[in-house]
């Protein structure tokens, strides 16, 4: 026995009573239905809440309201089958394409929801110790995936209510090809969208700067048009994403190590403690415990300067926090200051030395007075 025979089977049990009380007894027992489904799914969440699997969740998160939509359409259309059946009224035709519809639009709910949780999910990876996915590309994944349901429900939904698809397809490419050649903007920025996602030169929450455009920032949305930028003075920046195709980006947010590369200067009269202070900021910096020993360190005499005697450091700190970069910078700094007091030398600061040649001069009287004679008062 095919549904439609049982449907048809269904209608004509409730062929003895009054087309009002059919109609009347039909709608009540929806809404019990209506209250039972969503009694039991209630107490299925609670359970399925103490397991560790998140999926359970995601299917009855998505189940709920589509299983809600279903009960309505199978319930409101039972009735209006039943008033055909008592009146024989032809513009009641449009009931079996309709249930199918319905059914049809349920369960592509249904799928757009779980895909949306299962999105959610490999995103973070709650209460697992696997490594979560991109962001981003767990959303582009999760549009295309909604997108496709959408299209194929769009396209069963017309074929049951008798449009010809291939017409439909056939219209759409001529469409297709008249949109994309007035819009070349938008689909360049919709591809250039596409390859974001997919090359991931970075993710929501990267901290990103381009030398070829004023552009950096935190990024706060990656659209399939344009990517939003939070700039450090919290205004937004809205770039086209086919831009990201033409420009470099840089992306500190996935450097590894932070940089300290400084010159410091000692006075020239300190000349010959020189060789002793750098060797002793080396072996500070080889013995700090926030400083990478893995990576390049380097303390050199470096110069002589117009007002100094430069000595450089170049080396890396094991953070890549901003504040705990700077806080070990801090420290680093104040700690040569102190190496190079404890040596009984001074840092430099640009002075000038003024000399004075001798030479004679004429005094009020014309007698000549020379610049070193002391003997005149």
């Amino acid at each position: 026995m095919n549904l439609g025979t049982l449907w048809q089977g269904i209608v004509e049990s409730f062929g003895g009573f009054g087309g009002t009380a059919q109609v009347f007894s039909i709608v009540l027992a929806t809404l019990l239905l209506d209250f039972l489904q969503s009694r039991i799914v209630l107490r299925l969440q609670r359970r399925v809440k103490a397991t560790h699997n998140p999926y359970d969740d995601a299917v009855l998160y998505a189940l709920r309201k589509p299983l809600r939509l279903f009960i309505w359409v199978v319930g409101i259309l039972f009735a209006a089958q039943v008033l055909r059946a008592q009146t024989d009224a032809e513009s009641l035709s449009f009931i079996e394409p309709a249930r199918f519809v319905g059914l049809v639009a349920a369960v592509a709910w249904f799928l757009t929801r779980l895909v949306h949780g299962a999105e959610k999910h490999v995103a973070s990876h709650a209460g697992t110790g696997h490594e979560p996915m991109d962001r981003a590309t767990a959303e582009a994944l999760s549009k295309l995936a909604r997108t496709a349901i959408i299209i194929t429900a769009s396209l069963v939904s017309l074929q049951s209510l008798g449009v010809e698809i291939t017409a439909v397809l056939t219209f759409g490419g001529i469409g297709g090809l008249a949109v994309g050649l007035a819009a070349r903007d938008l689909l360049a920025n919709f591809f250039g969208g596409f390859t974001v996602y997919m090359d991931r030169p970075f993710s929501v929450g990267d901290w990103i700067s381009s030398p070829d455009r004023t552009i950096e920032g935190v990024v706060e949305h990656i659209g399939w048009r344009q990517t939003r930028i939070r700039k450090f003075d919290k205004r937004p920046i809205y770039v086209p994403n086919s831009t990201f195709s033409t420009i470099t980006v840089e992306n500190p947010s996935r450097m590894t190590h932070r940089r300290i590369n400084e010159t410091i200067g000692v006075r020239y009269d300190d000349a010959e403690k020189v060789l002793g202070i750098v060797a002793s900021v080396e072996n500070m910096l080889r013995a700090h415990p926030d400083i990478d020993q893995s990576q390049t360190l380097m303390v050199f005499f470096n110069q002589f300067s117009a007002s100094s005697l430069d000595f450089f450091i170049y080396t890396f700190t094991k953070t890549t926090v901003w504040a705990s970069y700077h806080e070990v910078k801090q420290d680093v700094l104040l700690r040569i200051e102190k190496i190079i007091r404890e040596a009984g030398a001074e840092m430099a600061f640009p002075t000038r030395t003024v000399i004075i040649p001798e030479f004679p001069f004429s005094g009020t009287d014309g007698e000549t007075i020379r610049a070193d004679d002391n003997s005149n008062p």
